[in-house]
This record gives structure tokens, sequence and C-alpha cells, in this order.
């Protein structure tokens, strides 16, 4: 082992380290169950005996019959995306978490 230290030991050409922070999206998003399912026709999903509903947003009207991405968080909350896009989230009892809440927890 010494020799072959020897032979191929250099030290680093430059002062530091070479890990940078995660800049992507929120690592929540990445690290969750991920389900895929298709909207029924009364714009609803059914995951784990729940059924939650989509509401209507300001692009659609409704997604029936789309395909949709659903996050299980390691919380229990859900989150239901279509594409990049978060349409709405759940707590863990499948009820809708609202916008003040979410900005409240963000804030913290």
């Amino acid at each position: 082992m010494p020799a072959y230290n020897a032979e191929f030991m250099h030290p680093a050409l430059e002062q530091g380290t070479t890990f940078i922070p995660w800049m992507g999206t929120s690592l929540d998003d990445i690290l969750c169950e991920q389900h895929e399912r298709t909207v029924s026709s009364d714009n609803c999903v059914s995951f784990d005996g729940k059924t939650l509903q989509i509401p209507k947003d300001e692009y659609r009207c409704n997604y029936i019959r789309v395909k949709v991405r659903l996050h299980r968080y390691t919380d229990g909350a859900l989150a239901i995306f279509h594409g990049p896009g978060k349409l709405v989230d759940y707590d863990a009892d499948g009820n809708y978490k609202t916008k003040e809440k979410q900005e409240n927890k963000d804030a913290a």
C-alpha cells in the first residue's frame, strides 16, 4: 500500500469542496410515493380508499379522462400533479389544504 500511495497519490489541484447546494425542485416531490391515476367522469381520483376531487382552476374546468400523478409524502399528505404543475394539495385525511395554510407553512 505505501508503494501504491507513493506512485498514485497526488494532492488536489484546488482547495475546497466539489459539493454544491441543491438548486432544483423540492426534494419532497422527488422522495415520495408517486402513483399514476386516470381522472374519472366526476373529476375525482380514487386512492387508498379515499376519493379526491380536483377543483376547477384557471386553465381547465375539468380533468376528465386525463392521466395525473398522485404524490404521497412522508407525512401522509397527498398532492395531484398534471405534468409539472401541482393541481391540488390534500392533508393525510384527504381534505383540501387551503392556500393560506400552505403560505404560512412556506413562510415558517
